[in-house]
């Protein structure tokens, strides 16, 4: 049986991991370092759930919105489809992306790819986030979740966050930051389960993507 590729689409998380502009950064100090008194070395991170690779839950844009401990887990595993978005103003658009949404087969999870190279190191103030209408109608064509390539599905400047707003109203869930820079367009297997963090209102996820035949 050959074996399946593997793409590793998490961004690695370090100090330098942009976050939202007043959001808090990654930091690591040790509690314990293995040495002749000590047996193993034991590290403490402080962090916001959104830095890297992450799963927003719905309590992040609804204040009744269920905690990530909470979602079911199924929209994170399973069939998807990479998208190119590249050229894309500001936000990507039905019209931008249709011909590789419609037909039969369509997987319930897309994930849009609108640049090159991924923000591994640096805030990007002109993130490309996902049109309002674009959202609903992949919610009519079934879909479960989404994920793009930038910090945010919204632009960064929105207070009013329309596209998470579509995800609320329409129950989507939404990967975000996830690195696609060396994927192909094409449907694959998904593979981003979120942490059982029980009150949290977002989860780092290891994203990666599976050979789909």
């Amino acid at each position: 049986m050959p074996q399946q590729q593997l793409w590793d689409i998490s961004p690695s998380i370090h100090a330098q991991s942009p976050v939202f502009p007043g959001d808090t950064p990654y930091s690591q100090a040790w509690s314990w370092v293995l040495d002749e008194g000590c047996p193993v070395n034991v590290c403490t991170m402080t962090l916001s759930p959104h830095v890297g690779a992450h799963a927003d839950a719905p309590l992040h844009y609804d204040p009744n919105g269920s905690a990530i401990g909470a979602v079911d887990l199924a929209p994170y595993l399973g069939p998807c489809r990479v998208v190119h978005a590249f050229g894309a103003q500001s936000v990507v658009t039905w019209t931008d992306v249709r011909t590789r949404l419609e037909g039969p087969d369509l997987p319930a999870r897309i994930l849009f790819r609108t640049r090159l190279r991924a923000s591994a190191d640096t805030w990007d103030p002109d993130l490309i986030g996902l049109h309002p209408d674009l959202i609903d109608r992949l919610a009519d064509l079934g879909v479960l979740l989404v994920g793009v390539d930038s910090a945010s599905v919204d632009p960064a400047p929105s207070k009013d966050l329309a596209a998470h707003q579509v995800l609320r109203r329409r129950d989507l869930r939404v990967l975000e930051n996830l690195v696609l820079d060396e994927v192909p367009e094409g449907d694959y297997e998904l593979i981003a389960l979120p942490l059982k963090l029980r009150d949290a209102d977002a989860s780092p996820v290891r994203a990666i993507l599976r050979s789909w035949n």
